[in-house]
């Protein structure tokens, strides 16, 4: 069923309330091409769990939510597994399932929110893991003519919070499923100092994928806000891979800046890092901000309107461009 001037406040983790000119939900192939056929000329949104949008004004068209189900095992070997899971699935949910079933590549990625079919689009990534790692394949339905396209990683073009998706293919398919190549042979991955640290703290020196995951989930916890507490889209902004002379620079005045390896000639610096230095940390305006514990997140803590939140983000980029000479790039999709 398709409803008119849906608010859309429930739907987006920011919490931001704006309107919908027509909205519905999906749970099959069938169900998506009987509402795409009602409104073949409006523009359209598919949404998964809401967890990477910034609505900033009303959405004149149609929006369909991804509710697409499904778990399976479709292949098995002595040391490795394919599952596959609906698009609709809530990635952390999904997580959890593969770990309890031993299957070993997901843990590091655990209490990411959004939804299974945002993973990839996204190339989700933490502590050390992305989903081009552990990526096998996934069906997308193309709008324009209705059919089911599988794409391996390459054809996804993963980089750095990106894929095909989010550029060359924009609004131009919905996945439906994807699949994940796993391990039942786990190879910890503890390369982020804060995994060991939280593990000392659990008296665990031999962990398990769940331990991993139980970590994971502890630091997060500690450091970002509950979304169905405080408004927020987790990382606002992508951690910006400048050229080594950028970084020289910066350690001149600021000998401990945390810089991590990159592509060639390149070098990662943490974007909170720099926000914090900026002065924004914990920063309040009305009733939005900068996150108390966590500078990479914006908040909205109550009727703040997406615009608001726009403006803040270009107030924090232009504030790093003069004192770091550094450009932050928002990770967020902006409607």
């Amino acid at each position: 069923m398709i409803s008119e001037n849906q608010n859309l406040k429930p739907f987006n983790t920011f919490s931001i309330s704006v309107n919908a000119r027509h909205f519905s939900t999906f749970a099959s192939v069938e169900e998506l091409q009987s509402a795409l056929s009602q409104f073949p000329s409006e523009e359209l949104l598919i949404l998964g769990g809401g967890s990477n949008v910034l609505f900033t004004q009303d959405f004149n068209g149609l929006v369909l939510r991804n509710e697409i189900k499904g778990f399976e095992v479709v292949e098995e070997t002595a040391d490795h597994v394919i599952v596959k899971a609906g698009a609709g699935e809530v990635w952390h949910e999904f997580v959890l399932h593969c770990i309890n079933l031993g299957f070993a590549g997901l843990e590091n990625l655990s209490l990411i929110p959004g939804s299974v079919g945002a993973s990839p689009m996204q190339n989700i990534g933490a502590y050390g893991v992305e989903i081009k790692d552990v990526f096998h394949s996934l069906d997308a339905y193309h709008i324009e003519t209705g059919e089911i396209h599988s794409f391996d990683a390459k054809s996804c073009e993963f980089g750095y919070r990106e894929s095909v998706f989010k550029r060359k293919f924009k609004g131009q398919y919905v996945i439906i499923s994807v699949e994940f190549k796993l391990s039942k042979n786990p190879a910890i991955n503890t390369s982020y100092g804060a995994i060991e640290s939280e593990l000392t703290k659990m008296g665990i020196s031999n962990p398990t994928i769940k331990d991993i995951s139980n970590a994971v989930i502890a630091i997060r916890s500690s450091k970002l806000p509950n979304p169905k507490e405080i408004g927020n889209a987790g990382s606002f902004f992508k951690n910006p891979v400048v050229d080594q002379a950028v970084v020289d620079a910066i350690l001149v005045n600021h000998p401990d800046a945390p810089n991590y390896p990159a592509e060639p000639g390149k070098r990662k610096l943490a974007a909170g890092w720099l926000i914090e230095q900026a002065g924004w940390k914990g920063k309040t305006l009305d009733n939005y901000g900068v996150h108390k514990l966590q500078a990479l997140v914006l908040v909205n803590y109550g009727g703040a309107t997406g615009q608001q939140i726009w403006d803040l983000s270009g107030a924090i980029i232009a504030s790093i461009e003069e004192k770091f000479g550094v450009t932050l790039e928002r990770e967020v999709n902006i409607l």
